[in-house]
């Protein structure tokens, strides 16, 4: 990442190529303007939707949880991406934003996992689907705060009409003995 690296005592010698920036106003800072404010709004609206079509269907992962996650993912990558500035140095401080990222990816398999239910005498898994949606409710978190926003809003419409045509596909033709998710 970033190429050799400088010996620990080469970096207290070295003098900073550009200082850290002292910002006159606590809300000045890299990070916290408008665009990023539209990005966390747009990752709350729109996992929103999501939640809210998972309450209407009254599964247990709902409004509220999908909403805390997709926020929340987006917050964290905001966070990643712009909370480090005072303490950056061109050439001696690199960040990368996608470590934060795989991380959150990795967080939410534990939520999804705890999501899930096994009937013990059918063996048959249950809340498949909400895990998986708590899963993709996370991705679109981060795509918002990474500002594709076409893209996620896409994604959303794509994710909720899916949802609502398969189920109805399924229950049309029994494909399925239970209400998954």
């Amino acid at each position: 990442f970033g190429g050799p690296r400088p010996a620990p005592a080469a970096l207290a010698d070295a003098a900073p190529a550009s200082p850290p920036q002292a910002h006159s106003s606590f809300f000045g800072g890299p990070g916290q303007g408008t665009r990023q404010i539209a990005e966390l709004f747009i990752a709350f609206g729109l996992t929103a939707l999501i939640g809210l079509e998972r309450e209407i269907q009254g599964k247990s992962a709902g409004v509220r949880t999908q909403t805390i996650v997709g926020t929340a993912s987006a917050l964290i990558l905001l966070v990643s991406k712009y909370g480090f500035s005072d303490v950056l140095v061109d050439g001696l401080v690199v960040v990368d934003p996608s470590r934060v990222a795989a991380q959150i990816v990795s967080g939410i398999g534990f939520l999804g996992g705890g999501i899930l239910l096994r009937d013990t005498q059918t063996h048959k898994v249950y809340n498949l689907t909400s895990a998986a949606e708590v899963w993709a409710v996370a991705a679109m978190g981060l795509a918002a705060a990474c500002a594709p926003w076409a893209i996620i809003g896409l994604g959303v419409v794509i994710f909720v009409v899916l949802m609502v045509a398969l189920r109805a596909l399924e229950r049309r033709f029994h494909l399925k003995d239970h209400p998954d998710s």
